[in-house]
């Protein structure tokens, strides 16, 4: 009987929407590592495409439907009709819903690598910042050469805070959303207690470097006047020596 054959094929599209719908958009997903995620990614994928190659088979469903109610009495008409438009409505719907999801998902792994892109580029600072503070901790020379180390650390600590908010805004975006809080909140307090430890670090040292400079500066003075004083005495050494003076008469001072 072709109502059976019919309504068989419509029972059978039923059945595969309903488990489509249980399995990938009623389960609850938890994705708290990225593999999960990214698997999660490729399982909505790949059933999103095995839904849209059913297309063929709801079409060939429907052309059989439209043709049997063609030939068929008007009474064998209604219950079909009426099972074949719940079939084209739940189909549909569930490919709008695992587009939706995969989509979603697709946002959020991205989103995800966008958070380590971020925490990649801050870290790569924070190891240039660790590296600076080595070599700037026992500067040697004058006070020229240890305004250049202080400059060089004053130019790297002017970093824009662009980067950080956009880490503190991606993880709150994942963490909301139940999205591996742990891992994300780990990497975060990892990241964010180096960042202050640093930052603490460089203030140390950039006041540290002031006070170097300070008394290179008063000893750079010292020297000068030294340098100064014995030019003045060797000159009136000299003077006195041209004026062929006897050492006799050499004030005490200049000796």
């Amino acid at each position: 009987d072709k109502t059976v054959s019919l309504r068989k094929d419509l029972s059978e599209m039923h059945e595969w929407i309903t488990q489509a719908e249980e399995e990938y958009l009623e389960r609850d997903f938890e994705y708290k590592t990225p593999d999960e995620l990214q698997k999660a990614v490729e399982e909505l994928k790949r059933a999103k495409e095995e839904a849209l190659q059913k297309e063929v088979k709801v079409k060939l469903i429907t052309d059989s439907v439209n043709n049997f109610i063609a030939k068929a009495p008007p009474a064998a008409h209604e219950a079909l009709k009426k099972e074949l438009d719940v079939l084209i409505t739940s189909y549909q719907q569930l490919c709008s819903r695992l587009n939706g999801k995969w989509k979603t998902l697709e946002e959020v792994w991205a989103c995800w690598r966008e958070l380590l892109s971020y925490l990649d580029a801050e870290n790569k600072w924070l190891n240039e910042i660790e590296l600076k503070l080595k070599a700037t901790e026992n500067v040697q020379g004058g006070a020229e050469e240890i305004s250049e180390s202080l400059d060089s650390l004053e130019r790297l600590m002017r970093h824009p805070e662009d980067n950080r908010n956009q880490i503190r805004e991606l993880a709150q975006t994942l963490t909301d959303g139940g999205i591996m809080d742990e891992l994300i909140n780990e990497k975060l307090e990892r990241f964010n207690s180096r960042w202050e430890e640093l930052q603490q670090e460089a203030v140390r040292r950039q006041k540290s470097l002031e006070q170097s400079i300070q008394s290179a500066q008063e000893t750079d003075k010292t020297l000068r006047l030294i340098q100064e004083s014995l030019a003045a005495i060797d000159k009136q050494l000299t003077a006195y020596a041209a004026d062929r003076v006897d050492a006799a008469q050499v004030p005490q001072e200049a000796l």
